[in-house]
Protein backbone atom coordinates (compact mmCIF):
# COMPACT_ATOMS: atom_id res chain seq x y z
CA UNK A 1 0.00 0.00 0.00
CA UNK A 2 1.37 3.42 -0.91
CA UNK A 3 1.73 6.11 1.73
CA UNK A 4 -1.07 8.65 2.06
CA UNK A 5 -0.78 12.25 0.89
CA UNK A 6 -0.25 13.55 4.43
CA UNK A 7 2.39 10.93 5.18
CA UNK A 8 4.01 11.68 1.82
CA UNK A 9 4.35 15.32 2.82
CA UNK A 10 5.82 14.25 6.17
CA UNK A 11 8.24 11.99 4.32
CA UNK A 12 9.35 14.77 1.96
CA UNK A 13 9.81 17.06 4.95
CA UNK A 14 11.89 14.42 6.69
CA UNK A 15 14.10 13.84 3.67
CA UNK A 16 14.63 17.59 3.37
CA UNK A 17 15.37 18.10 7.07
CA UNK A 18 17.58 15.02 7.31
CA UNK A 19 19.54 16.06 4.23
CA UNK A 20 20.07 19.50 5.78
CA UNK A 21 21.17 18.03 9.13
CA UNK A 22 23.48 15.47 7.53
CA UNK A 23 25.10 18.01 5.22
CA UNK A 24 25.42 20.54 8.03
CA UNK A 25 27.27 17.84 9.96
CA UNK A 26 29.53 17.14 6.96
CA UNK A 27 29.99 20.83 6.18
CA UNK A 28 31.00 21.69 9.74
CA UNK A 29 34.20 19.67 9.47
CA UNK A 30 35.25 20.90 6.00
CA UNK A 31 37.04 24.08 7.16
CA UNK A 32 39.01 22.24 9.85
CA UNK A 33 39.74 18.70 8.64
CA UNK A 34 42.53 19.64 6.17
CA UNK A 35 44.07 21.89 8.84
CA UNK A 36 43.95 19.04 11.35
CA UNK A 37 45.62 16.79 8.78
CA UNK A 38 48.29 19.48 8.24
CA UNK A 39 48.83 19.65 12.01
CA UNK A 40 49.51 15.90 12.10
CA UNK A 41 51.46 15.84 8.79
CA UNK A 42 53.69 18.85 9.47
CA UNK A 43 53.52 20.67 6.09
CA UNK A 44 51.01 22.09 3.60
CA UNK A 45 52.39 20.04 0.70
CA UNK A 46 52.18 16.76 2.63
CA UNK A 47 48.69 17.67 3.80
CA UNK A 48 47.69 18.07 0.13
CA UNK A 49 48.35 14.47 -0.85
CA UNK A 50 47.27 13.00 2.51
CA UNK A 51 43.95 14.85 2.29
CA UNK A 52 43.55 13.39 -1.19
CA UNK A 53 44.18 9.90 0.17
CA UNK A 54 41.60 10.42 2.94
CA UNK A 55 38.95 11.56 0.47
CA UNK A 56 39.81 8.60 -1.77
CA UNK A 57 39.34 6.22 1.19
CA UNK A 58 35.91 7.74 1.81
CA UNK A 59 34.98 7.41 -1.85
CA UNK A 60 36.28 3.83 -2.11
CA UNK A 61 34.05 2.74 0.74
CA UNK A 62 31.14 4.43 -1.01
CA UNK A 63 32.03 2.54 -4.19
CA UNK A 64 31.95 -0.79 -2.35
CA UNK A 65 28.97 -0.11 -0.07
CA UNK A 66 26.59 2.05 -2.15
CA UNK A 67 25.20 -0.77 -4.33
CA UNK A 68 24.94 -3.04 -1.29
CA UNK A 69 22.99 -0.41 0.60
CA UNK A 70 20.85 0.37 -2.45
CA UNK A 71 20.00 -3.31 -2.91
CA UNK A 72 19.31 -3.74 0.80
CA UNK A 73 16.87 -0.84 0.60
CA UNK A 74 15.18 -2.53 -2.38
CA UNK A 75 14.80 -5.65 -0.22
CA UNK A 76 14.04 -4.36 3.28
CA UNK A 77 12.77 -0.83 2.60
CA UNK A 78 14.26 2.66 2.70
CA UNK A 79 13.45 3.60 6.32
CA UNK A 80 15.77 1.20 8.22
CA UNK A 81 18.71 1.95 5.91
CA UNK A 82 18.38 5.72 6.33
CA UNK A 83 18.01 5.52 10.11
CA UNK A 84 20.98 3.19 10.57
CA UNK A 85 23.11 5.49 8.44
CA UNK A 86 22.36 8.61 10.46
CA UNK A 87 23.15 6.73 13.70
CA UNK A 88 26.42 5.47 12.19
CA UNK A 89 27.46 8.96 11.12
CA UNK A 90 26.90 10.26 14.65
CA UNK A 91 29.19 7.56 16.06
CA UNK A 92 31.80 8.26 13.38
CA UNK A 93 32.04 11.97 14.18
CA UNK A 94 32.64 11.09 17.83
CA UNK A 95 35.46 8.80 16.68
CA UNK A 96 37.09 11.60 14.66
CA UNK A 97 36.65 14.10 17.48
CA UNK A 98 38.76 11.82 19.67
CA UNK A 99 41.31 10.87 16.98
CA UNK A 100 44.88 11.17 18.36
CA UNK A 101 46.69 10.71 15.02
CA UNK A 102 46.31 10.34 11.25
CA UNK A 103 45.50 6.63 11.48
CA UNK A 104 42.42 7.31 13.60
CA UNK A 105 41.33 10.04 11.20
CA UNK A 106 41.73 7.60 8.31
CA UNK A 107 39.53 5.07 10.13
CA UNK A 108 36.95 7.81 10.62
CA UNK A 109 36.90 8.57 6.89
CA UNK A 110 36.41 4.87 6.13
CA UNK A 111 33.43 4.62 8.49
CA UNK A 112 32.02 7.87 7.07
CA UNK A 113 32.26 6.43 3.55
CA UNK A 114 30.20 3.41 4.60
CA UNK A 115 27.49 5.29 6.48
CA UNK A 116 27.10 8.14 3.99
CA UNK A 117 26.45 5.60 1.23
CA UNK A 118 22.79 5.83 2.23
CA UNK A 119 22.48 8.95 0.07
CA UNK A 120 21.62 6.38 -2.62
CA UNK A 121 18.59 5.44 -0.52
CA UNK A 122 17.54 9.07 -0.13
CA UNK A 123 17.36 9.44 -3.92
CA UNK A 124 15.56 6.10 -4.25
CA UNK A 125 13.07 7.24 -1.58
CA UNK A 126 12.25 10.34 -3.60
CA UNK A 127 11.84 8.22 -6.74
CA UNK A 128 9.35 6.04 -4.81
CA UNK A 129 7.07 8.94 -3.92
CA UNK A 130 7.51 11.19 -6.99
CA UNK A 131 6.16 10.63 -10.54
CA UNK A 132 8.80 10.57 -13.31
CA UNK A 133 7.88 14.01 -14.65
CA UNK A 134 8.45 15.58 -11.23
CA UNK A 135 11.78 13.98 -10.35
CA UNK A 136 14.06 16.71 -11.68
CA UNK A 137 12.31 19.19 -9.40
CA UNK A 138 12.38 16.69 -6.50
CA UNK A 139 16.09 16.09 -6.93
CA UNK A 140 16.54 19.82 -7.21
CA UNK A 141 14.88 20.16 -3.79
CA UNK A 142 17.27 17.56 -2.36
CA UNK A 143 20.12 19.51 -3.92
CA UNK A 144 18.74 22.66 -2.33
CA UNK A 145 18.64 20.87 1.03
CA UNK A 146 22.26 19.86 0.59
CA UNK A 147 23.10 23.44 -0.32
CA UNK A 148 21.26 24.75 2.74
CA UNK A 149 23.37 22.41 4.83
CA UNK A 150 26.50 23.76 3.19
CA UNK A 151 25.43 27.29 4.06
CA UNK A 152 25.09 26.59 7.76
CA UNK A 153 27.75 23.88 8.09
CA UNK A 154 30.90 25.69 6.92
CA UNK A 155 29.85 28.88 8.72
CA UNK A 156 29.47 26.95 11.95
CA UNK A 157 32.65 25.01 11.26
CA UNK A 158 34.61 28.18 10.57
CA UNK A 159 33.39 29.73 13.81
CA UNK A 160 33.90 26.59 15.90
CA UNK A 161 37.28 25.94 14.27
CA UNK A 162 38.56 29.23 15.63
CA UNK A 163 37.72 27.92 19.12
CA UNK A 164 39.09 24.40 18.70
CA UNK A 165 39.77 22.15 15.68
CA UNK A 166 37.94 19.35 17.52
CA UNK A 167 34.76 21.28 18.36
CA UNK A 168 33.17 20.95 14.88
CA UNK A 169 33.33 17.15 15.11
CA UNK A 170 31.38 17.11 18.37
CA UNK A 171 28.70 19.38 16.94
CA UNK A 172 28.55 17.23 13.79
CA UNK A 173 27.93 14.16 15.95
CA UNK A 174 25.09 15.96 17.71
CA UNK A 175 23.51 17.00 14.38
CA UNK A 176 23.57 13.44 13.01
CA UNK A 177 22.14 12.14 16.26
CA UNK A 178 19.33 14.68 15.98
CA UNK A 179 18.61 13.51 12.42
CA UNK A 180 18.30 9.93 13.67
CA UNK A 181 15.89 10.84 16.45
CA UNK A 182 13.81 12.99 14.11
CA UNK A 183 13.55 10.20 11.54
CA UNK A 184 12.74 7.55 14.14
CA UNK A 185 9.52 9.40 14.96
CA UNK A 186 8.60 10.90 11.56
CA UNK A 187 9.80 8.83 8.60
CA UNK A 188 7.27 6.44 6.97
CA UNK A 189 8.33 3.62 4.68
CA UNK A 190 8.08 4.51 0.99
CA UNK A 191 8.56 1.10 -0.67
CA UNK A 192 5.53 -1.22 -0.43
CA UNK A 193 6.29 -4.88 0.25
CA UNK A 194 4.85 -5.96 -3.09
CA UNK A 195 7.42 -3.82 -4.92
CA UNK A 196 10.47 -5.13 -3.07
CA UNK A 197 13.13 -7.29 -4.69
CA UNK A 198 15.05 -10.19 -3.21
CA UNK A 199 18.63 -9.37 -2.28
CA UNK A 200 21.23 -10.58 -4.76
CA UNK A 201 25.00 -10.24 -4.59
CA UNK A 202 25.02 -10.09 -8.38
CA UNK A 203 23.19 -6.76 -8.19
CA UNK A 204 24.73 -5.66 -4.87
CA UNK A 205 28.40 -5.81 -5.84
CA UNK A 206 29.63 -2.57 -7.46
CA UNK A 207 30.35 -4.06 -10.87
CA UNK A 208 27.13 -6.07 -10.95
CA UNK A 209 25.11 -2.99 -10.04
CA UNK A 210 26.75 -0.99 -12.79
CA UNK A 211 25.65 -3.56 -15.39
CA UNK A 212 22.28 -1.82 -15.15
CA UNK A 213 23.91 1.25 -16.67
CA UNK A 214 24.49 -0.70 -19.90
CA UNK A 215 20.79 -1.43 -20.36
CA UNK A 216 20.18 1.67 -22.50
CA UNK A 217 22.53 3.76 -24.68
CA UNK A 218 21.50 7.05 -23.07
CA UNK A 219 22.00 5.54 -19.60
CA UNK A 220 25.56 4.56 -20.50
CA UNK A 221 26.37 8.04 -21.78
CA UNK A 222 24.83 9.71 -18.73
CA UNK A 223 26.87 7.43 -16.46
CA UNK A 224 30.02 8.69 -18.19
CA UNK A 225 28.83 12.29 -17.71
CA UNK A 226 28.23 11.50 -14.03
CA UNK A 227 31.78 10.18 -13.69
CA UNK A 228 33.37 13.26 -15.26
CA UNK A 229 31.12 15.62 -13.31
CA UNK A 230 32.12 14.08 -9.97
CA UNK A 231 35.77 13.82 -10.98
CA UNK A 232 35.89 17.56 -11.61
CA UNK A 233 33.91 18.40 -8.48
CA UNK A 234 36.40 16.74 -6.14
CA UNK A 235 38.97 19.43 -6.88
CA UNK A 236 37.19 21.41 -4.16
CA UNK A 237 37.27 18.73 -1.49
CA UNK A 238 40.86 17.77 -2.37
CA UNK A 239 42.63 21.12 -2.51
CA UNK A 240 40.37 24.14 -1.91
CA UNK A 241 40.98 24.66 1.84
CA UNK A 242 44.73 24.20 1.51
CA UNK A 243 44.86 26.26 -1.70
CA UNK A 244 42.97 29.16 -0.11
CA UNK A 245 45.33 29.17 2.87
CA UNK A 246 48.42 28.96 0.67
CA UNK A 247 47.50 31.49 -2.01
CA UNK A 248 45.15 33.93 -0.25
CA UNK A 249 46.16 33.39 3.39
CA UNK A 250 42.60 32.47 4.32
CA UNK A 251 41.76 30.88 7.66
CA UNK A 252 38.84 28.70 8.81
CA UNK A 253 36.46 31.65 9.04
CA UNK A 254 37.10 32.93 5.49
CA UNK A 255 36.89 29.40 4.07
CA UNK A 256 33.64 28.73 5.91
CA UNK A 257 32.13 32.01 4.73
CA UNK A 258 32.95 31.33 1.07
CA UNK A 259 31.58 27.80 1.29
CA UNK A 260 28.40 29.24 2.79
CA UNK A 261 28.14 31.63 -0.17
CA UNK A 262 28.52 28.64 -2.50
CA UNK A 263 25.74 26.91 -0.60
CA UNK A 264 23.40 29.91 -0.93
CA UNK A 265 23.93 30.06 -4.69
CA UNK A 266 23.48 26.29 -5.06
CA UNK A 267 20.30 26.48 -3.03
CA UNK A 268 18.95 29.19 -5.33
CA UNK A 269 19.92 27.30 -8.49
CA UNK A 270 18.67 23.87 -7.44
CA UNK A 271 15.69 25.00 -5.39
CA UNK A 272 14.35 27.81 -7.58
CA UNK A 273 15.86 27.63 -11.06
CA UNK A 274 15.99 23.91 -11.93
CA UNK A 275 12.21 23.44 -12.04
CA UNK A 276 11.41 26.40 -14.34
CA UNK A 277 14.47 25.70 -16.51
CA UNK A 278 13.45 22.09 -17.06
CA UNK A 279 9.86 23.14 -17.79
CA UNK A 280 11.05 25.68 -20.36
CA UNK A 281 14.04 23.89 -21.97
CA UNK A 282 13.79 20.23 -20.92
CA UNK A 283 16.10 18.02 -18.86
CA UNK A 284 18.74 17.50 -21.53
CA UNK A 285 19.31 21.14 -22.56
CA UNK A 286 19.37 22.25 -18.92
CA UNK A 287 21.96 19.58 -18.09
CA UNK A 288 24.28 20.58 -20.94
CA UNK A 289 24.08 24.30 -20.15
CA UNK A 290 24.88 23.62 -16.49
CA UNK A 291 27.98 21.62 -17.41
CA UNK A 292 29.34 24.33 -19.73
CA UNK A 293 28.69 27.03 -17.11
CA UNK A 294 30.47 25.00 -14.44
CA UNK A 295 33.53 24.53 -16.66
CA UNK A 296 33.73 28.29 -17.21
CA UNK A 297 33.40 29.00 -13.48
CA UNK A 298 36.15 26.58 -12.44
CA UNK A 299 38.51 28.01 -15.05
CA UNK A 300 37.88 31.48 -13.63
CA UNK A 301 38.72 30.20 -10.14
CA UNK A 302 42.09 28.93 -11.27
CA UNK A 303 42.85 32.26 -12.95
CA UNK A 304 41.73 34.40 -9.99
CA UNK A 305 44.71 36.50 -8.75
CA UNK A 306 43.06 37.43 -5.44
CA UNK A 307 40.51 36.02 -3.04
CA UNK A 308 38.01 38.63 -4.22
CA UNK A 309 38.13 37.43 -7.81
CA UNK A 310 38.00 33.81 -6.68
CA UNK A 311 34.82 34.66 -4.76
CA UNK A 312 33.25 36.26 -7.85
CA UNK A 313 33.97 33.10 -9.87
CA UNK A 314 31.54 31.10 -7.73
CA UNK A 315 28.64 32.93 -9.44
CA UNK A 316 28.97 31.29 -12.89
CA UNK A 317 30.16 28.09 -11.24
CA UNK A 318 26.88 27.85 -9.29
CA UNK A 319 25.01 27.16 -12.55
CA UNK A 320 26.75 23.79 -12.45
CA UNK A 321 23.92 22.89 -10.08
CA UNK A 322 21.58 22.66 -13.07
CA UNK A 323 23.39 19.55 -14.29
CA UNK A 324 23.21 17.27 -11.27
CA UNK A 325 19.44 16.89 -10.74
CA UNK A 326 18.69 16.78 -14.47
CA UNK A 327 21.22 14.01 -15.03
CA UNK A 328 19.66 12.05 -12.16
CA UNK A 329 16.16 12.63 -13.52
CA UNK A 330 17.06 11.46 -17.01
CA UNK A 331 18.57 8.26 -15.63
CA UNK A 332 15.59 7.38 -13.41
CA UNK A 333 13.31 7.59 -16.44
CA UNK A 334 15.20 4.73 -18.12
CA UNK A 335 14.67 2.06 -15.42
CA UNK A 336 11.65 0.47 -13.73
CA UNK A 337 10.24 1.23 -10.28
CA UNK A 338 11.79 -2.01 -9.03
CA UNK A 339 15.30 -0.89 -10.00
CA UNK A 340 15.45 2.62 -8.54
CA UNK A 341 17.53 1.57 -5.53
CA UNK A 342 19.89 -0.41 -7.74
CA UNK A 343 20.21 2.54 -10.12
CA UNK A 344 21.09 4.94 -7.31
CA UNK A 345 23.61 2.43 -5.96
CA UNK A 346 25.16 2.13 -9.42
CA UNK A 347 25.24 5.93 -9.75
CA UNK A 348 26.93 6.26 -6.39
CA UNK A 349 29.47 3.61 -7.42
CA UNK A 350 30.29 5.60 -10.56
CA UNK A 351 30.63 8.75 -8.46
CA UNK A 352 32.77 6.86 -5.97
CA UNK A 353 35.19 5.65 -8.64
CA UNK A 354 35.63 9.30 -9.56
CA UNK A 355 35.92 10.08 -5.86
CA UNK A 356 38.78 7.61 -5.47
CA UNK A 357 40.76 8.71 -8.52
CA UNK A 358 40.06 12.46 -8.45
CA UNK A 359 41.33 13.42 -4.97
CA UNK A 360 44.48 11.35 -5.47
CA UNK A 361 45.04 13.08 -8.80
CA UNK A 362 44.24 16.65 -7.74
CA UNK A 363 45.96 16.21 -4.36
CA UNK A 364 49.14 15.07 -6.10
CA UNK A 365 48.92 17.91 -8.65
CA UNK A 366 48.52 20.49 -5.89
CA UNK A 367 51.34 19.02 -3.76
CA UNK A 368 53.61 19.04 -6.81
CA UNK A 369 52.90 22.69 -7.66
CA UNK A 370 53.57 24.04 -4.13
CA UNK A 371 56.69 22.08 -3.20
CA UNK A 372 59.97 23.95 -2.93
CA UNK A 373 61.83 23.94 -6.23
CA UNK A 374 58.87 22.71 -8.29
CA UNK A 375 59.34 23.13 -12.06
CA UNK A 376 55.70 24.20 -12.40
CA UNK A 377 54.85 26.68 -9.61
CA UNK A 378 51.18 27.20 -10.55
CA UNK A 379 48.96 26.20 -7.59
CA UNK A 380 45.86 26.94 -9.68
CA UNK A 381 46.75 24.13 -12.09
CA UNK A 382 44.35 21.73 -10.37
CA UNK A 383 41.44 24.08 -11.16
CA UNK A 384 42.49 24.41 -14.82
CA UNK A 385 42.53 20.64 -15.19
CA UNK A 386 39.14 20.31 -13.47
CA UNK A 387 37.71 22.84 -15.94
CA UNK A 388 39.00 20.75 -18.86
CA UNK A 389 37.38 17.61 -17.40
CA UNK A 390 34.03 19.34 -16.91
CA UNK A 391 34.18 20.83 -20.41
CA UNK A 392 34.62 17.26 -21.67
CA UNK A 393 31.54 16.24 -19.67
CA UNK A 394 29.59 19.07 -21.29
CA UNK A 395 30.58 17.96 -24.79
CA UNK A 396 29.69 14.35 -23.99
CA UNK A 397 26.36 15.42 -22.52
CA UNK A 398 25.61 17.41 -25.66
CA UNK A 399 26.33 14.37 -27.85
CA UNK A 400 24.21 12.09 -25.65
CA UNK A 401 21.36 14.61 -25.65
CA UNK A 402 21.39 14.96 -29.46
CA UNK A 403 21.28 11.19 -29.95
CA UNK A 404 18.49 10.81 -27.41
CA UNK A 405 16.45 13.60 -29.03
CA UNK A 406 16.79 11.92 -32.43
CA UNK A 407 15.83 8.53 -30.98
CA UNK A 408 12.75 10.00 -29.27
CA UNK A 409 11.73 11.76 -32.48
CA UNK A 410 12.05 8.50 -34.42
CA UNK A 411 9.96 6.66 -31.82
CA UNK A 412 7.20 9.27 -32.05
CA UNK A 413 7.26 9.17 -35.85
CA UNK A 414 6.92 5.38 -35.76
Amino acid sequence: MSITASRRQAAIAFIFVTAVLDIVAMGIIIPVLPSLIEEFAGSNADAGWINGVFIALWAFMQFVCSPIIGSLSDRYGRRPVILLSTAGLAADYVLMALAPNLWWLALGRIVAGITSSSFTTVFAYMADITPPEGRARAYGLIGAAFSAGFVAGPLMGGFLGEISPRAPFWVAAAMSGLAFLYGAFVLPESLPREKRMSFSWRRANPFGAMMLLRSHPELTGLAAVTFLLHFAHHVFSAVFVLYAAYRYNWHAWEVGTLLAMVGVLDMIVQGLIVGPAVKRFGDRATMVFGLFAGAFGIACMGLAPTGFWFSLAIIPNALWGLAMPTTQSLMTQRVSEFEQGQLQGANMSVASIAGVASPLFFGAVYAWTVRDGTPLPYPGLAFYLAAVVLFGAALLGWVVARKADRADAADKAA
